[in-house]
């Protein structure tokens, strides 16, 4: 049954991108009927392996050794300081395509302005989880739990409207920059 529902969130950078100016496993090319990976300087992988990686089919796709360790762009690539070839986990073939469309998509700005929309709500959430505890009820049961969560919305806004001291009155402490929430409301608002 399709839900015609979009997830939006970002997907965690690769790590040999965060590490240093490298080649990324979006650099690579795939090549899914003969199961091989190739690589910016041309190189191709032996056939990858299905293997199980915290539980989830995953592909193994290591490039030999010998050609890693010739290649002149190895620091780029590899991390391996012992000559080894760089080893590329990949999702199954659906996943990985809708991984990599992803970190292509959360770069464009049309993504930043949307995933804004949602980080307001995210940061409400946060804050009903860290600072009222919602995410361990006190209680069993349905009813009991919806109950403790709409106290703990009105505590959440009680707290929010708190902070909105009326003109002319000193607060014991500087108020807090408006949550992206809050903005979004000014925004919508106005």
């Amino acid at each position: 049954m399709a839900w015609d529902i979009s997830l939006l969130g970002p997907v965690r950078e690769d790590p040999h991108a965060a590490q240093r100016p490298g080649f990324t496993k979006e650099d690579f090319h795939i090549d899914w009927d003969n199961r091989t990976l190739t690589c910016p300087n041309g190189i191709t992988s032996p056939p990858w392996k299905p293997t199980l990686g915290d539980g989830h089919p995953q592909l193994s796709v290591l490039f030999p050794r010998k050609a890693c360790r010739e290649c002149e762009d190895r620091l780029k690539c590899t991390g391996n300081v012992d000559g080894k070839g760089r080893h590329i986990l990949l999702l199954p073939e659906p996943q990985q395509k809708i991984q990599s469309k992803a970190r292509k998509d959360q770069k464009t700005s049309s993504w930043r302005r949307r995933y804004a929309i949602r980080a307001g709500c995210e940061a409400t959430v946060s804050e009903t989880v860290h600072a009222h505890g919602l995410r361990h009820c006190r209680y069993r049961g349905l009813a009991k739990t919806h109950v403790q969560h709409v106290l703990t919305a009105a505590g959440t806004n009680i707290v929010r409207l708190s902070e909105c001291f009326p003109p002319g009155t000193t607060p014991a402490s500087p108020p807090r920059p408006p949550s992206h929430f809050r903005q979004l409301c000014g925004r919508l608002t106005a």
